[in-house]
């Protein structure tokens, strides 16, 4: 009878510890998920401030891409809120840090290319954490996947730029518009 009573004893407290640990990494979840909502959301407004000085420059299609870019990062922000709602957390609108903006096009690509590069492996870090549950690990990948693409598109137009000099670029930008992603 002692032996029942143990192993019942020591489910019950296995019960308890996954609890007490789901319980902490979906309060992980909700505080991941609030950084992105901030961080991405200020990016979005950059994205939109840069489309209107390229297209003020005459850069209209760049200016356009952009604008759908700062468009999809907020359906991002959108379904991240709504993660966090779905976890039974409070949405919160936190203070943004600033950010440069730029009237050299060729710039503003290098520096948004880092900025992809380091918010990629902020996403795989938390991603590896294992504190996200199926769901949001999913949408998580979705993302991710989004994030990389704008990578490989920044890194293609700085190689394109390096490869037929700044002056070549912006006029092929003029001519073309920006490149497909």
């Amino acid at each position: 009878m002692k032996t029942i009573n143990k192993n019942i004893y020591l489910r019950l407290l296995s019960r308890i510890f996954i609890k007490v640990n789901i319980m902490a990494d979906k309060e992980k979840t909700i505080e991941a998920l609030q950084a992105i909502v901030t961080g991405l959301s200020a990016n979005s407004f950059q994205h939109r401030i840069q489309s209107k000085i390229f297209a003020g420059l005459g850069f209209q299609a760049l200016g356009d891409k952009y604008t759908t870019h700062a468009t999809e990062e907020l359906d991002f922000v959108e379904q991240f809120m709504d993660r966090i709602l779905d976890l039974g957390g409070d949405l919160k609108q936190e203070a943004q840090e600033a950010k440069p903006v730029f009237n050299d096009i060729v710039e503003f690509i290098e520096y948004d290319y880092n900025v992809s590069v380091e918010g990629i492996a902020f996403i795989n870090e938390l991603m590896e954490s294992g504190i996200f549950d199926a769901t949001t690990y999913d949408l998580m990948k979705v993302y991710l996947k989004d994030e990389e693409e704008d990578m490989y598109w920044s890194e293609q137009q700085l190689d394109l730029c390096k490869m037929i000099g700044k002056e070549n670029y912006l006029t092929q930008l003029l001519i073309n518009g920006p490149t497909a992603e």
